[in-house]
């Protein structure tokens, strides 16, 4: 584990002191916490993105194996 330093204004760090508190951690494990959490979102994410732009768009698979026509994408009778 690497120790690093972190600034906050007095009343942020008034409201962390009190949030880490009440989840019964210190501020240091709570802060390392939600990094750890945005760090993993932000790897999935990634991950996510690489996938789906590896796709080939002509390897669609379209619903009764047709395209649908223009007239059925912009059908609003069922609207009227």
């Amino acid at each position: 584990m690497k120790n690093i330093t972190v600034t906050l204004d007095e009343k942020t760090a008034a409201w962390v002191r009190v949030h880490a508190a009440k989840l019964g951690k210190s501020v240091s494990r709570l802060l390392g916490e939600i990094l750890h959490a945005h760090m993993r979102e932000f790897r999935d994410y990634n991950e996510a993105m690489r996938c789906f732009q590896a796709l080939n768009p002509r390897d669609f698979e379209w619903l009764n194996g047709q395209r649908p026509m223009r007239e059925d994408l912009h059908d609003r009778s069922g609207l009227r």
